[in-house]
């Protein structure tokens, strides 16, 4: 039987990742919210919208625990999600949000946008980098682990003559 949650023409994960998205936006929002009302000297109300947004995240983190689930997950697929995430929003997301601004005449806007497509794509860098060291250290210590595992059957070898 295969895992629904790593279809993605599913509905329900499909409705997943809009939860998740939804709860992460809401997170980041009301923390925002917090920091205004801070700003504006009314720490009452940003406290009850950091308390809120502790919330949000507890539900995005059981949202992203159905669409990854743990015991699936290791840290070079947790990479390759990153760098396919960071890669969607530099080579499509971000630049088709950029033209839009442009065509609206939203020149900040384009501004930002220009902005997250730097840093996506030193994201997705970064995450490769990282994904690539791994790899080698793992090539390494499988090496190590071979040499190992000849010496230790040339002992057996020579105990068994």
């Amino acid at each position: 039987m295969s895992n629904p949650f790593h279809d993605p023409e599913s509905v329900t994960v499909k409705n997943l990742e809009a939860a998740f998205a939804g709860e992460s936006m809401a997170h980041i929002k009301y923390r925002y919210f917090a920091r205004l009302c801070r700003a504006m000297g009314d720490e009452h109300t940003a406290q009850v919208f950091e308390d809120t947004a502790e919330q949000e995240i507890r539900h995005a983190f059981g949202h992203a625990d159905l669409l990854f689930p743990s015991a699936s997950m290791t840290p070079a697929k947790a990479l390759q999600f990153a760098i396919e995430g960071e890669t969607y929003e530099y080579t499509e997301m971000y630049p088709a949000f950029r033209n839009a601004a442009m065509a609206e005449g939203n020149d900040r806007a384009a501004t930002e946008m220009d902005g997250q497509i730097a840093e996506s794509r030193e994201h997705a860098t970064m995450f490769q980098a990282v994904l690539d060291k791994a790899a080698k250290r793992f090539a390494a210590l499988a090496k190590v682990e071979q040499r190992h595992a000849s010496h230790y059957q040339a002992a057996l070898d020579q105990l068994a003559a």
